[in-house]
């Protein structure tokens, strides 16, 4: 079975950059896409952005494109998010997700969830 773990949230300033981590346990996280999710108190789980095995295939939501990056180091089993340009509106608790291929890790039903990480983007 899967663990993931993230980090690297906190506070800052809009405008500013932070980048957060994903660190898997498991044998069963060989071969598992891994994807983002977002999350505020009383809304729905939102998609962020996915990645491939590989990490030769990405994808984005609409409102993250030209901001955010999502790569992956499987030698430390560990994904990463880049986040730029942050807005207030990416205020959240930042999950991360793993899942047998990008399509099933991309959805709310992913099969593996971190415990999260909140990110705060103050104005």
């Amino acid at each position: 079975q899967v663990q993931l773990v993230e980090s690297g949230g906190g506070l800052v300033q809009a405008g500013g950059s932070l980048r957060l981590s994903c660190a898997a346990s498991g044998r069963a996280f060989s071969g598992n896409a891994m994807a983002w999710f977002r999350q505020n108190p009383g809304k729905e789980r939102e998609y962020v952005t996915a990645i491939t095995w590989s990490g030769d295939v990405t994808y984005y939501a609409d409102f993250v494109k030209g901001r955010f990056t999502i790569s992956r180091d499987n030698a430390k089993n560990t994904v990463y998010l880049q986040m730029n340009s942050l807005k207030p509106e990416d205020t959240a608790v930042y999950y991360c997700a793993a899942d047998r291929n990008i399509i099933t890790v991309a959805t709310p039903e992913a099969a593996y969830w971190g415990q999260g990480a909140q990110v705060t983007v103050s104005s």
